[in-house]
């Protein structure tokens, strides 16, 4: 058995989805139905008294390009996302994070998709972990986290001894 719930669970006797195409003749046919809670509350598993998703911005600190970049990048997110939670810039590696980096944290569905897909077109050099808060720390930065630009390694063994 699977260590993943299923995620059917809730749908069981559901009518079959059709497998017909939309008229592009590639996508599948939706009917029309009720739209996900997902666009307006993260998941029950995330952990309510903390922000919804960790956007840790990367960039090496010894490539003066990266460290001109990653200052614009800062302002330009703090002048264009003042609602976000935007931390200063680390110039050195800290905590699980193998490299410098910023922080910034969104707190409801609608901020993480603008910055999420905002990011993806203005991190220039820079590479961003993106990671929920599920109350496993361990979880979340290693399991669970996605990458805009490439991976790096996250020190799995520093978020072990302070889980």
């Amino acid at each position: 058995m699977s260590q993943w719930p299923s995620l059917l669970a809730g749908y069981e006797g559901a009518e079959p989805l059709p497998t017909t195409t939309n008229p592009d003749g590639k996508s599948l046919y939706n009917p029309p139905g009720p739209r996900s809670a997902a666009y307006e509350e993260f998941p029950k598993q995330f952990e309510p008294s903390k922000n919804g998703f960790d956007f840790h911005i990367y960039y090496i600190p010894t490539v003066a390009a990266q460290v001109q970049y990653v200052k614009e990048l800062h302002e330009r997110v703090r002048r264009e996302f003042p609602e976000l939670r935007i931390y200063k810039i680390w110039d050195k590696p800290i905590g699980p994070h193998p490299t410098a980096m910023f922080e910034v944290n969104t707190f409801s569905p609608h901020q993480t998709g603008a910055f999420f897909s905002w990011l993806v077109v203005n991190r220039g050099p820079c590479d961003v972990l993106v990671h929920p808060n599920t109350g496993d720390s361990l979880r979340d930065h290693v399991e669970l986290a996605t990458w805009i630009g490439r991976g790096w390694p996250i020190n799995d063994e520093f978020l072990k001894r302070h889980q």
